[in-house]
């Protein structure tokens, strides 16, 4: 009786030879100076997805604990609702309040790089609120690359250093709607 398929031993260790190319490009080089997840990133969201998590150095004095919105603009308030943000350090997880609807996620952050970015997987409550522009708040945090502190106020940036949101440990009167 003849076999069906017949592979033969060139087929074979040429098949293994291109499997453990491919392994080792899936691995990861471990050197300081090699490029962190978000400067190979792009818009892809599956590749989002396989990009392993920051290490989060645990500095509670920096980031943990709540911050609220300063209002920039009129609609930063429209709901009545101040948007907040609680970061736990220890479990680099985040929940807080767009202003309308609960968030939470889980967001990686280094004080050495003053790196901060929020994973793609945001989980937010979907209550529609008249005049409250939710897209873009969402959209600006998930545009977040790092941080910097100025007098106590956490502020986030984009890639380009664009200023994203500016966030305080206490609130201000929600009615001060104009330039922080």
């Amino acid at each position: 009786m003849k076999h069906l398929f017949t592979i033969s031993k060139r087929t074979v260790g040429s098949l293994l030879g291109v499997s453990c190319l491919v392994l080792l490009a899936c691995q990861q080089p471990q050197t300081k100076n090699s490029p962190t997840p978000r400067d190979t990133l792009t818009k892809d969201s599956a590749a989002m997805a396989a990009i392993p998590k920051r290490p989060v150095i645990l500095d509670s004095t920096v980031l943990d604990g709540s911050w609220y919105l300063q209002p920039v603009l009129p609609s930063d308030t429209a709901t009545g609702k101040r948007a907040t943000i609680e970061f736990n350090v220890k479990k680099a997880h985040f929940s807080g309040n767009t202003g309308c609807n609960s968030m939470n996620g889980k967001y990686y952050f280094s004080i050495v790089d003053s790196s901060l970015s929020f994973g793609d997987k945001l989980v937010t409550t979907k209550m529609a609120c008249v005049g409250y522009n939710e897209k873009a708040f969402l959209k600006n945090l998930l545009l977040t690359t790092h941080f910097k502190m100025r007098n106590g106020v956490l502020i986030l940036l984009a890639e380009d250093n664009t200023e994203l949101s500016r966030w305080e440990r206490k609130p201000t009167n929600p009615a001060n709607t104009g330039k922080a």
